[in-house]
């Protein structure tokens, strides 16, 4: 797996447009791209600064997705925001662990039965 860093700068008062912006528009259309494999967006909140991290199948599908404009149509959305141009940044991804999936409860009532 590939993953690609982009470091944001965003004013103070833009910060929850920009994360927004991140969540409504930029998520979406990512996972309509080949090899997407999901992405996450780190703030704080007291300096304005963000890590959006997405992540890719592998690092040739992370390189079509910049050569296809799309990852630089994304930066056009919230150029509006940057108080300094966004840093780019690519990784192999070494380790990667996700928490386990919540259990489904069974609805009141109703028993399984083994065969």
């Amino acid at each position: 797996m590939y993953a690609r860093m982009t470091i944001i700068q965003v004013g103070l008062d833009d910060i929850d447009k920009a994360i927004d912006l991140f969540r409504r528009s930029i998520i979406p259309e990512a996972k309509k791209q080949k090899g997407y494999r999901g992405a996450c967006l780190l703030t704080d909140r007291t300096m304005g600064k963000g890590y959006s991290v997405t992540f890719w199948r592998n690092e040739a599908d992370a390189v079509a997705n910049e050569e296809s404009c799309f990852y630089q149509e994304q930066i056009v959305k919230a150029l509006q925001f940057y108080s300094v141009p966004p840093i780019r940044e690519g990784y192999t991804v070494s380790v990667h662990s996700v928490g386990p999936q919540p259990r489904t409860r069974r609805p009141a009532g109703r028993t399984v039965r083994k065969r």
